[in-house]
């Protein structure tokens, strides 16, 4: 039906892949903050952003590796999303959604705002690190060592995230806090302290993706802004607060993407938005979303 070669498909299939890796991530993060705590978390992005950044001044400033930083990065960005919500979030806990929304949208920009003064609007390069140069050749096609990296960490942070929060005692207080939290705190659970991890856990997965994104792309300020919009049509679709939808459909929209640019590429900066409309019309609580 369509001349294209299958070299090019599949390379796009790759790219299509890697891409829904990061929107499976971000969305999950969000997912999780937006379903365990009623929060629309417009700082996400931002979140994503000091992650990139931290890997990056690690490797700079301190010549710490990129082995290192996926583990340091997302532990500090933790800790600042911790402080987050103790400190402002959770004074907001007892208003109008609206607020906590508006003071994430806040908070991005003044974070945005601050680095791009610092570092300014251009890119900054890290380096791929030696152990994940190079490629590999399949036969059909050569694949980078690091989009497959890419696809190998993700999902398993993906999996291990939605094993913690499903398949766990620990995720099963985390689901029972925000649902009854009297009750919760009635058996000597410390509901407050859950919250804030849960927040903090959100913030820290949203810091690892934004250090495997370091290497692929230019780390700037700008570079979490760019993908929140895209994060949350992918939230949508799956279903507010599903963390399986947040994860299937970032990767199966990342894939649709890929194909989009040599099928048709007029559409593909707009497809997964035309794709979120077409299931809302026919779900409005999104594939995986339960109704109100």
């Amino acid at each position: 039906m369509f001349d294209i070669p299958l070299q090019v498909l599949l390379g796009q299939i790759t790219i299509g892949l890697v891409n829904g890796c990061f929107y499976a991530m971000l969305s999950l993060g969000l997912a999780i903050i937006f379903g365990l705590l009623n929060v629309i978390n417009f700082a996400h992005g931002a979140l994503y952003m000091l992650g990139a950044f931290g890997g990056y001044l690690l490797l700079q400033v301190f010549g710490v590796d990129y082995w290192w930083s996926l583990v340091i990065a997302p532990i500090g960005v933790g800790l600042i999303g911790a402080a987050i919500e103790r400190l402002f979030l959770r004074r907001l806990a007892g208003v109008d959604h609206l607020y906590s929304l508006l003071f994430t949208f806040g908070l991005a920009i003044f974070l945005e705002g601050i680095f791009r003064d610092i570092y300014g609007a251009a890119g900054r390069p890290y380096p791929v690190p030696a152990a994940l140069r190079g490629v590999v050749d399949i036969g059909f096609m050569r694949l980078p060592v690091y989009r497959i990296w890419i696809v190998v960490a993700s999902l398993a942070m993906c999996g291990g995230i939605w094993l913690l929060i499903e398949k766990t005692k620990l995720g099963s207080y985390l689901r029972a806090g925000t649902e009854n939290p009297r009750l919760v705190q009635a058996l000597g659970i410390n509901v407050p302290v859950m919250i804030t991890m849960t927040y903090a856990l959100g913030a820290a997965l949203a810091a690892f993706a934004g250090v495997l994104a370091a290497p692929l792309y230019q780390v700037q300020p700008a570079m979490g802004s760019n993908l929140l919009i895209v994060t949350f049509a992918v939230v949508v679709i799956g279903g507010l607060g599903s963390l399986s939808g947040a994860i299937l459909s970032g990767l199966t929209l990342g894939v649709l993407e890929g194909l989009s640019k040599v099928i048709y590429p007029e559409v593909s900066s707009t497809v997964v938005f035309i794709a979120m409309a077409a299931i809302l019309l026919i779900r409005p609580a999104g594939l995986m979303g339960r109704e109100a």
